[in-house]
């Protein structure tokens, strides 16, 4: 599995390890987690949760504009995580590789820059039109996930873009108002199911669970032993640690 570790540069990420507040703080952190067996990394300027204050793209841009060239010099993949089409042609224009799309590529607009820049896609599941705005995801939520992704790759069809696109089911936006109980459950549900996701013939792309419990850990779990080709993570080094203990992942070089 690629792994991109999570670089925020976003003040209010649930994740405070994760938060940067310049270059060299985003150069440090970034350094620390490709030691730690992470490929690439993954850069935001805008909080998706109900905890963040949504600002305008401008000040978004501002949070990266220094970060994103500082990091692109590292030479790995570097994927810009954002629903806004200004943000990511800017941050594409600065260095990054790859355009992780917040808002579920459900805009001509980001289609247009994802077409006029030839990145890979990170085409993550939505049930509203951004990670902020998640209203349900249907009694079968399997069934809900292909039905998005059929009709969001008819769009990148449109754009002649399927083949750059990487699918992403979306388990950290579930409905903000869900008990923590129900967000297991559903994750699990989608975890395990992983494979009607391949009916479409492209990689797949796991936020990974952060967290320190047993139910994160089982999750984690799951996800390790399916081995999609992306994740995303905040601790690559545990992500590794399960890798080696479940015996799946690439083998260490002698």
């Amino acid at each position: 599995m690629e792994l991109f570790a999570v670089v925020n540069a976003s003040p209010d990420s649930l994740n405070t390890d994760s938060i940067v507040t310049d270059a060299a703080s985003a150069l440090a952190r970034a350094r620390a987690m490709l030691a730690e067996g992470a490929d690439g990394i993954d850069l935001g300027g805008q909080g998706s949760t109900d905890a963040a204050t949504v600002v305008g793209w401008e000040a978004e841009w501002a949070r990266l504009a220094e970060i994103v060239p500082a990091l692109a010099v590292l030479g790995v993949p570097l994927s810009v995580d954002t629903w806004r089409p200004q943000v990511a042609r800017r941050a594409i224009e600065a260095g990054a590789t790859v355009l992780n799309a917040a808002d579920g590529m459900q805009t001509d607009e980001m289609w247009a820059v994802a077409a006029e820049y030839e990145v890979p896609i990170v085409v993550p599941f939505l049930s509203g039109p951004n990670p902020r705005e998640m209203a349900h995801v249907g009694a079968d939520p399997v069934d809900t996930l292909v039905e998005f992704f059929e009709a969001r790759l008819a769009d990148a069809d449109r754009f002649g873009l399927r083949r750059r696109c990487i699918i992403d089911p979306g388990t950290g936006f579930a409905p903000s108002n869900w008990a923590w109980e129900d967000r297991y459950r559903y994750q699990k549900i989608v975890y395990t199911n992983l494979s009607a996701l391949r009916r479409f013939d492209l990689p797949l792309y796991i936020a990974l669970p952060w967290k320190d419990t047993p139910q994160h850990w089982e999750l984690m779990e799951i996800v390790v032993r399916q081995q999609p080709e992306y994740g995303r993570a905040h601790y690559p080094g545990k992500v590794r640690s399960l890798e080696r203990e479940l015996g799946v992942g690439a083998p260490c070089a002698e």
